[in-house]
């Protein structure tokens, strides 16, 4: 898969992109992340990407000469994604979407944005991967590259890692143990300790359900329960 990423700031990428699972990943080939200035398509000496908006207001606003040339001088894999707080929500979904793909690129605003014509008629769409306001879109940009990657062929070290983890069915995730089963005084739920793995995988599933209808009940809202669902969820968790 490639990635394309326009960002004034390309050193932001250094190290999440050289590390862990995406720095593997881009190892063995399995992404390519391509990191473009838009400055390097300025006309002026002083390399000029931003100016102060019409109307007037604090703060400067991206303009849209070096970002359509950069993106056209490119023809970077499409769709294009604008980075903004006003976007559809990044989530899981999208994720998988997207890594259905064989690229997609991204543009990370700065300043107080970029001018509304780069997202009306330069870029397919925009994300938004939370309701706060960031410097710019570089660390929003790296939430959705890794985001995707974990998800394509290849690139998590055990495939089921992804599909039992948070929102892969629309709940979060169960919790999880490791040794020693003991410490300071705290247990490891026995029934993990069993060996019996049906009944280990119901519990998960229960636990799975109580922690997002006691953490996230909007996901548990949408998403809805089956009667054999409702019916765990009134059981004993430790039975």
């Amino acid at each position: 898969m490639r990635v394309d990423v326009f960002t004034l700031f390309p050193g932001f990428f250094d190290g999440p992109l050289s590390a862990s699972v995406l720095g593997r990943a881009r190892e063995r080939g399995l992404i390519d992340v391509r990191l473009h200035d838009p400055r390097d398509w300025t006309t002026d000496r002083h390399r000029t990407v931003d100016d102060a908006p019409f109307g007037g207001g604090a703060g400067m606003v991206m303009m849209p000469e070096p970002l359509f040339i950069a993106v056209e001088s490119v023809e970077p894999p499409r769709p294009l994604f604008l980075l903004s707080a006003a976007g559809r929500p990044f989530d899981q979904q999208v994720a998988a979407e997207l890594a259905g793909t064989s690229g997609f690129s991204l543009l990370c605003g700065r300043y107080e944005g970029v001018d509304q014509r780069v997202a009306d008629h330069l870029c397919d769409g925009e994300l938004s991967v939370g309701d706060y306001v960031l410097a710019g879109g570089e660390a929003a940009a790296l939430v959705v590259v890794e985001a995707v990657a974990r998800l394509l062929p290849e690139v998590m070290g055990n495939e089921a890692s992804a599909g039992e983890e948070s929102f892969a069915d629309g709940l979060v995730e169960y919790p999880q143990y490791t040794r020693p089963a003991s410490f300071r005084g705290f247990e490891v739920p026995a029934i993990l300790r069993s060996g019996d793995h049906g009944r280990i995988a119901r519990w998960r599933h229960a636990e799975a359900l109580r922690r997002t209808r006691d953490r996230r009940p909007d996901l548990l809202e949408r998403r809805g329960l089956s009667d054999a669902e409702r019916a765990l969820l009134e059981e004993d968790p430790f039975q």
